[in-house]
């Protein structure tokens, strides 16, 4: 928990602390208006109870927005093949730079998950796959500029249909 701590609090970039010293700010605004009329009894809970929204809800919110907003990319799959003389999977795809910002680093998170026959459990499976890797992309993406990658995934035994998704998180 420490390490993935201190490993979260090292990806923070500058627009990430100015997001949080704003929010922190914001929240000792509305704690200092509520103590400023603490003789309207109704209107200082209420920016009490503002104040802990602001603290509880707007970091992760705003975290994700910024990231969404600022690393925009796209991945593209080209290739999901089982390879028959051995017990692997390979994925091979595309992540594209749709933001104005270089990207430093992407993560990308590869799942494997059954494909049903019935519709609805599709909805669900990919949210309890069976298979999981994490790939981290290291070399710089320039805004417009595509990277391809390639994962091996084994030992990998499946014989049955199944999906593969992929998840990215640039920086």
């Amino acid at each position: 928990m420490k390490t993935q701590f201190l490993a979260f609090i090292h990806q923070l970039s500058l627009y990430d602390y100015l997001l949080f010293g704003g929010i922190l700010f914001f929240f000792l605004l509305t704690l200092f208006l509520a103590i400023l009329f603490h003789h309207k009894l109704k209107l200082a809970v209420a920016l009490i109870v503002l104040a802990f929204m602001i603290l509880t809800l707007a970091p992760p919110i705003g975290y994700f927005t910024l990231h969404y907003y600022l690393y925009k990319h796209t991945i593209t799959l080209h290739t999901v093949r089982d390879l028959q003389f051995t017990d692997a999977l390979v994925v091979k795809g595309d992540v594209k730079n749709t933001s104005k910002l270089p990207i430093q680093k992407c993560t990308l998170y590869l799942s494997v998950a059954k494909k049903s026959p019935y519709p609805i459990l599709n909805r669900f499976y990919p949210y309890i796959p069976f298979r999981r890797k994490t790939v981290e992309l290291t070399d710089p993406i320039s805004p417009s500029e595509v990277q391809s990658f390639k994962v091996l995934i084994e030992p990998f035994r499946y014989s049955s249909p199944h999906t593969v998704t992929v998840r990215g998180v640039c920086q």
